[in-house]
């Protein structure tokens, strides 16, 4: 097997910034990495900027990506924003999702991105009728990832209910919702478990919200979750309404129902976690479960700030995802979750450039089960993203604060290049596989539109 040399010129190597470091790598993996060679050995490809390890997307609605700049327009609320996303979502089929995010996937491979997490909910037909083949919506994401040079984590969610009703029972689901719905939890399964691991994809699971699975089915996706050692994401808190409702049927907090019915833990990963009390912060940190923060929608839906130093302090890992696409750059989510902590407590370094790459890319890629990626050693997967240090966002600091140039001015239109699994998918900010990317993004949004 070919083994191919990636000279670069800084790299961020656990919390440290290196110049002149050689990466080897061979098929998908990392086999060598040499510091201190101060210039490009004969035959390697030059990276020149500061190269970390592939960033992680750890929670997105690909389709949600058609709706930028619409939802923009004017007031309102989540509940309003929702609306308009059923309205896309009630126009999907497999040709147009697929062709949708095979676009969106590569915007987040020029983003370097080369890991997404889907929270993938629309499953079937319009008014609920499955495809003929019942994962057709699901597959088409797993292909698009393909298609665009990247890996996915496909979190095939479960979907019942509208909303909380009684212990058992959960409201019908609406017009809009029963695309998303299997009618159980057991009928989610079945289906999901057709749904197979491969190369570049691996299946994980998600709750949609404890207002979409009733109580006493949360059980049944923990446990499928957990009999495939499988990621199992959760939208935990992300309304106080939603806590509001949990507490008037329930009597607890959906953290505390999630604890009741075993869904939290290592594996699990609950997104937004925003409006939380003290003890669902303890539950959180206490279990190992992780924490997605997705700032740039959680400021759009004018959701809240979320506890994120807490939740880390209490033991809960923190990825970052960019959820409703609002904009597709993960250097642009992790400052924000340290910019949004400024705000709220009116003090700064509340993280490290060093701590918010990691949740960028070690602590993401464990959140969707790629524990072997999201860090520049041998035997890694061979993800490497390159951030241009001579843009006029980035020239000027000292090449040992690349680290903070990077997360603290840098964005998405600085990544030079993104190798995913050994192969160079963004080379010299064009990606390798679809030839025009804005093109392909404005055609298929615009097949979503009435």
């Amino acid at each position: 097997m070919k083994t191919d040399t990636y000279w670069l010129e800084h790299a961020w190597l656990d919390t440290n910034v290196e110049p002149g470091v050689a990466v080897e790598v061979t098929g998908d993996r990392i086999t060598a990495v040499r510091k201190g060679v101060e210039a490009p050995p004969p035959g390697a490809t030059v990276l020149r900027g500061l190269t970390v390890p592939g960033l992680a997307n750890a929670h997105s609605h690909a389709f949600h990506r058609a709706l930028r700049g619409t939802v923009q327009v004017g007031s309102g609320t989540f509940w309003t924003w929702r609306e308009v996303m059923y309205s896309v979502a009630d126009r999907l089929t497999p040709e147009t999702y697929h062709a949708l995010a095979r676009a969106v996937y590569a915007e987040m491979a020029l983003a370097g991105i080369t890991t997404v997490g889907e929270f993938h909910y629309v499953h079937h037909g319009p008014g609920g009728a499955a495809y003929s083949d019942p994962n057709a919506m699901g597959e088409a994401l797993i292909q698009a990832a393909a298609d665009a040079g990247i890996r996915i984590t496909l979190l095939d969610t479960a979907y019942v209910a509208s909303g909380l009703l009684t212990e058992s029972r959960g409201e019908p689901p609406n017009r809009h919702q029963l695309r998303f719905s299997d009618g159980t939890t057991e009928a989610w399964a079945e289906r999901a478990s057709a749904l197979k691991d491969r190369d570049h994809a691996r299946v994980g699971a998600a709750i949609h919200s404890v207002r979409a699975v009733p109580a006493r089915q949360l059980g049944v996706v923990a446990e499928w979750a957990a009999s495939r050692k499988a990621p199992l994401h959760v939208h935990l808190s992300e309304q106080t309404a939603e806590n509001e409702a949990c507490l008037a049927v329930h009597g607890r907090t959906p953290t505390q129902l999630l604890s009741e019915h075993g869904v939290l833990g290592p594996r699990t990963t609950g997104v937004h976690s925003t409006h939380l009390t003290d003890g669902d912060i303890a539950l959180l940190g206490g279990s190992g479960t992780g924490t997605c923060m997705c700032p740039t929608t959680e400021r759009d839906l004018a959701d809240g700030i979320g506890p994120a130093p807490r939740l880390q302090k209490a033991g809960s890992p923190l990825s970052l995802g960019s959820d409703s696409h609002a904009v597709i750059d993960i250097l642009e989510e992790a400052r924000a979750m340290e910019l949004n902590e400024r705000l709220r407590s009116h003090t700064r370094g509340h993280w490290t450039a060093a701590a918010l790459l990691r949740a960028a890319t070690a602590d993401g890629h464990a959140a969707l089960g790629w524990a072997d990626a999201g860090v520049i050693v041998p035997g890694a997967l061979a993800d490497l993203t390159t951030v241009a240090l001579d843009s006029v966002r980035t020239a000027g600091p000292l090449p040992r604060l690349a680290a903070e140039t990077a997360v603290f001015a840098a964005s998405a239109a600085d990544v030079r290049h993104t190798v995913a699994g050994g192969r160079h998918v963004v080379r010299d900010g064009a990606h390798a596989l679809v030839d025009d990317v804005p093109g392909a993004l404005a055609e298929a949004v615009a097949a979503l539109r009435d």
